[in-house]
């Protein structure tokens, strides 16, 4: 069967989640993730995908390890993984690229495993899940196998004492390292202007890897890899969620989808950013990342900045055209998330479900939460959206046009919704019927009470009341701050 291969490879990448999960610490799972991967790359080139990407077809050559990072998450283990992929012709009849080594000694210490050897990685069951004459899965031959899973590697000797004790026992040649890496470590090193990455955090390290921006990190990827050469190479990322069932949060991205629909259809300048999710089972998932963004938390974590001292820091005075390009990025954001936080009734909206990309847009992500369910059904979140003193602050203030401005497009846009309304509910009424999905606890009264809220009955006047009476409510909510505070003590999660 041609599907053989990326089913193993799917199921490897949904292992690795699991085992990340049963571990304590987040510095714990990130070195084991590395050795995951670096053990999983042993069985790469092969003809595999990232189903998500599979619109360009591409086989995955290799997933650098040190690259990838353990997201935030208290008790489960997402993680993120770039990975190196060549454009192909077909999935199915392509052939599968060559193997090629790095010639470059110094990756042995880059792709360190950090302890474990005897790692069982999920892919180091291929030997069990794989036919070991199908050509397809691994390029691999069997010297070259033994070469890397007999690798000793102390645990107790630092990258360099490691290169020093391979130098004098083995017969390779010394170690070279080409004037060009050289010079682009040197160039990164003195790099200044705007902060372009976060310093590395054990108790959050996917917030140094997000900060980076994402040409920097294709550009420094291609550079190391053995494959960066090939005209026909591209780097691509996907999330890995394990614990959790993405269907929920499939027709939450629907539903953003069919928003952001309507307000192209009607010229509305909101602005929202649906991405990919392919549910994998009832507990696992593919989610697209959203490049060239951190969340809220990771800002004001890493850098003790207020969100207006920190878009002053990144674009520059208030009255620069940067500035005022992002101000206007965030507050046609803003709008539209808020809005859809109260149509769907989104909650658990603290600071780490809350990006803010490099051109200044409001992202939520997470939308576990939906319709009728709560964090552990606590009911904190009361207030129709979340609208903190520091987004009003980023505005301008509560006196300011773009403020006005900010209330004038959640209007346009309930009005656009209203209109179109008949997108909205049967997506939610399909979903509905026969679904045990956690939204949907409250039954038929869901679907009413989604209805109740585009108010169809409202003038347009009342329906500018309204909004007024939201965003009022929303700015001086106690429940928010409550909130808030909550994620902080239980989970350290900035406010």
């Amino acid at each position: 069967p041609r599907l053989a291969p990326e089913l193993q490879f799917m199921q490897a990448l949904i292992s690795i989640g699991k085992l990340l999960s049963s571990i304590p610490t987040k510095e714990a799972k990130t070195t084991r993730l590395v050795a995951e991967l670096t053990t999983l790359n042993l069985n790469l080139p092969a003809r595999v995908w990232l189903p998500l990407n599979s619109d360009t077809p591409h086989h995955v050559v290799r997933i650098p390890p040190q690259v990838s990072a353990v997201l935030n998450s208290k008790d489960k283990a997402p993680y993120i993984i770039y990975v190196e992929v060549l454009d192909v012709d077909d999935l199915y009849t392509s052939p599968v690229p060559t193997k090629i080594m790095n010639t470059l000694r110094h990756t042995k210490s880059e792709e360190n495993l950090g302890g474990d050897s005897s790692s069982l990685s999920a892919f180091s069951m291929c030997g069990i899940m794989c036919d070991d004459n199908d050509p397809d899965w691994s390029q691999e031959d069997d010297e070259i196998s033994q070469q890397y899973t007999q690798l000793k590697k102390p645990v107790d000797k630092d990258t360099i004492s490691q290169l020093s004790q391979e130098s004098s026992d083995s017969r390779e040649p010394p170690l070279f390292i080409a004037a060009g890496e050289i010079r682009r470590r040197l160039s990164d090193s003195f790099r200044e202007g705007k902060s372009k990455t976060f310093t590395h955090d054990p108790e959050d390290p996917s917030a140094a890897a997000l900060k980076e921006p994402w040409q920097d990190k294709e550009r420094r990827v291609r550079e190391s890899s053995p494959y960066g050469h090939l005209a026909n190479w591209k780097l691509l990322s996907v999330i890995v969620k394990c614990g959790d069932d993405l269907r929920q949060e499939l027709m939450a991205s629907q539903l953003l989808q069919m928003f952001k629909k309507i307000w192209q259809m009607e010229h509305v300048p909101l602005w929202v950013h649906p991405y990919k999710i392919l549910c994998l089972s009832s507990d696992s998932g593919l989610i697209e990342p959203i490049l060239n963004t951190v969340s809220l938390h990771q800002i004001k974590k890493n850098s003790q900045l207020s969100l207006l001292e920190y878009f002053t820091r990144e674009y520059g005075p208030h009255n620069s055209e940067a500035f005022l390009t992002a101000q206007n990025n965030f507050v046609q954001s803003c709008a539209a998330y808020c809005l859809i936080s109260y149509l769907i009734q989104v909650k658990d909206r603290h600071n780490g479900n809350i990006l803010l990309s490099s051109d200044g847009h409001l992202i939520h992500i997470d939308f576990g939460f939906i319709l009728s369910t709560s964090p552990r059904n606590l009911g904190f979140e009361t207030s129709p959206f979340k609208l903190t003193g520091e987004f009003v602050e980023v505005m301008g203030g509560m006196e300011s046009d773009m403020f006005k401005y900010f209330k004038i497009l959640i209007l346009q846009g309930l009005l656009a919704a209203r209109k179109h309304q008949e997108m909205i509910i049967p997506v939610v009424e399909i979903m509905r019927s026969g679904s045990q999905l956690p939204c949907f606890k409250s039954g038929a009264a869901t679907v009413q009470n989604l209805k109740n809220r585009f108010h169809l009955n409202m003038t347009e006047e009342q329906l500018q009341h309204e909004v007024d009476r939201m965003v009022e409510a929303s700015i001086h909510s106690l429940s928010t701050k409550l909130y808030d505070n909550y994620q902080y003590f239980t989970n350290g999660i900035q406010s």
